[in-house]
């Protein structure tokens, strides 16, 4: 299984808080995982991630060497993000995409398909 780790913006922590419960409500496709986190470091990206229940059968090492490999190879997308944080102040979240590749897929097809 492959996976994808992304960082897609600042929440304030409410609106964060109400997503995840929408989501949980929601029969939103398996395999796709939105963390936040009050600091944008590797070691606040790897404990999010160990944090995931084991619900989706994820490979634990290499979800966290999808997340390492990000972290080397994105050096200026985190930088404009910690500082998109810091600007938003202490009450708000990095907020992080973790997903299978295929289930990331499925989730934008569906996307695409929906009336708005």
């Amino acid at each position: 299984m492959k996976y994808t780790f992304d960082i897609v913006g600042v929440s304030t922590l409410l609106q964060f808080f109400n997503h995840q419960q929408q989501s949980g409500k929601k029969s939103h496709h398996q395999g796709v995982e939105y963390l936040g986190m009050p600091t944008c470091t590797l070691d606040t990206f790897l404990e999010s991630v160990e944090s995931i229940p084991p619900k989706w059968g994820w490979n634990l090492d290499q979800v966290v060497d999808t997340v390492i490999q990000f972290w080397l190879n994105n050096s200026d997308s985190i930088r404009y993000w910690k500082v998109r944080l810091s600007d938003a102040g202490k009450d708000n979240l990095l907020v992080t995409r973790l997903a299978d590749i295929t289930a990331l897929q499925a989730e934008f097809e569906s996307l695409l398909d929906k009336e708005w």
